[in-house]
């Protein structure tokens, strides 16, 4: 049994390693944090120099738009992998994946939902 800490320090490690290899572009930062059922992941860092240009120039809102689109695209195609590295990691099944990205910041978060809570090795310490 692993700490929260742990849990999410593998997560992030993951989602580093899948935006480097399936999306050709690592984070420049990468934080994980286990709510309860959730997992919630911020990337920053992750819109390449093409694609602020294209989002901020001309007709930005379709440059935005088609930002957007293609990465909801690319994060669908491969949920299924997504969703198996965040079982094997947390030790319960993803419910759902939520994501979105900011053309403006460069920052992507993903949501990841569980069936239920993680067991964590730190789970039963009180804070009184």
């Amino acid at each position: 049994m692993l700490t929260t800490g742990q849990i999410e320090a593998q997560i992030s490690e993951a989602i580093i390693k899948f935006e480097k290899e399936y999306m050709g572009r690592g984070p420049v930062e990468t934080k994980t944090y286990i709510i309860e059922d959730l997992i919630l992941v911020r990337l920053k860092g992750v819109i390449t120099r093409a694609e602020h240009h294209l989002a901020t120039s001309g007709d930005a809102g379709r440059g935005r738009d088609l930002i957007k689109q293609t990465r909801m695209e690319l994060i669908e195609k491969a949920r299924p992998l997504l969703e198996s590295v965040i079982e094997s990691i947390a030790g319960q099944s993803v419910v759902s994946l939520h994501t979105d990205i900011s053309t403006r910041t460069g920052e992507r978060v993903i949501i990841f939902t569980l069936k239920k809570e993680p067991a964590l090795k730190d789970a039963d310490k009180s804070i009184y």
